[in-house]
């Protein structure tokens, strides 16, 4: 399916709304919620059996998806801050956490469902001009120079990159809770 082209314009995510979405370990789209329908522009039918990445928005940097699948692949929950592109070329953003389903048996994943939210305007703010400095990173050195001036950012901050989310999204034990509701919820 061929991406579009991004247009400056933003959709703002009800705060009270949740997209989920459930992949395969390969990160291919197996289930979306109507909310995710919804805010993507995508039919459900265009989003199934698709990889993840047709919402992927160019004005993220690669080296942020490589830390959520090593982190993801390795059944550790990481929460970040993503720019998403709907059908139309609009663009989205979401705090999302992952919840990976192990097989009791070969104790391998099997899938994914991630939980997204809105993501607070001041945590916006201050990840744009991250992510512009580590693609503009990435396009001279490629991924391995932006997650080196990634880790130089967080060791100068000292704080891992879970604290630092943290700090951007303010009143974490809100998110938290409503993260473990919706593991809950879709278990």
């Amino acid at each position: 399916m061929k991406h579009p082209k991004p247009i400056d314009h933003e959709i703002k995510l009800n705060p009270k709304r949740y997209i989920v979405s459930k992949t395969n370990a390969k990160g291919v789209i197996e289930y979306c919620n109507d909310y995710f329908v919804e805010i993507s522009g995508y039919a459900e039918a265009e989003l199934i059996a698709q990889p993840h990445s047709i919402v992927r928005h160019p004005d993220m940097p690669k080296i942020v998806f490589k830390i959520m699948w090593e982190r993801i692949n390795n059944t550790k929950n990481i929460m970040a801050i993503v720019k998403n592109m709907a059908k139309d070329g609009s663009y989205y953003w979401v705090v999302t956490e992952f919840e990976p389903k192990i097989d009791p048996i070969t104790n391998k994943i099997i899938s994914h469902t991630a939980f997204r939210k809105a993501v607070p305007q001041k945590a916006i703010d201050a990840m744009i001009p991250i992510y512009q400095k580590l693609i503009e990173i990435e396009k001279v050195g490629g991924m391995e120079a932006s997650e080196k001036y990634l880790r130089g950012f967080l060791e100068e901050k000292k704080m891992t990159y879970d604290e630092f989310i943290d700090e951007l999204i303010g009143n974490n034990a809100l998110f938290k809770m409503f993260f473990l509701a919706m593991k809950k919820f879709f278990s």
